[in-house]
């Protein structure tokens, strides 16, 4: 009967609802982080992690496509190519959590990489929104999807090393 209760009481907190064992909750609520909480409150079964996942990433890959329609205004293909790629970002949230999400992206190996990214990102939006400059926007965006090109070979392992020393020796410019 114990364990019924518990998980009677696991199935109120994952619909949001309140335990009646308000001091243990509580208890568990400060002890935790807020990546933790944020985790808890976040759980999905695997079928809906895969839904997640395929929609938020087919979405993304939907505006990064449509972004093409509008490539000759760069304000508008800021934007949209930029909504695509934080969406299919976000789309890997959905399979492995948002904390191990953070967590790799934080990882020593990778955290100049994620800096570029998110800050051309930034930079794209903002020369896309407040700048309205074409010339910046575009350069902005050639900084964006570099900056994705060098994340995602964050991921695999030897890339940015093959990656930089392929263009060392085809830029190598010694007579």
């Amino acid at each position: 009967m114990d364990k019924m209760n518990q998980a009677f009481e696991k199935m109120k907190m994952l619909v949001g609802m309140e335990v009646e064992d308000e001091e243990r909750a509580a208890e568990e609520e400060s002890s935790l982080s807020f990546m933790e909480d944020l985790n808890r409150n976040c759980a999905l079964s695997t079928k809906q992690r895969f839904y997640g996942f395929a929609i938020c990433l087919s979405a993304g890959l939907a505006c990064t496509l449509l972004s093409m329609l509008v490539f000759f205004n760069p304000v508008k293909f800021g934007i949209t190519f930029t909504l695509g790629n934080l969406m299919a970002l976000g789309s890997t949230a959905f399979l492995i959590g948002p904390q191990r999400q953070v967590t790799m992206m934080l990882d020593p190996a990778r955290i100049y990489a994620t800096a570029l990214y998110l800050a051309s990102i930034i930079i794209a939006l903002f020369c896309a929104l407040y700048v309205r400059n074409k010339l910046l926007t575009l350069l902005a965006i050639i900084l964006e999807f570099s900056g994705l090109i060098w994340y995602s070979l964050s991921y695999i392992p030897f890339a940015r090393t093959m990656v930089s020393k392929v263009f060392m020796t085809c830029f190598d410019t010694e007579f």
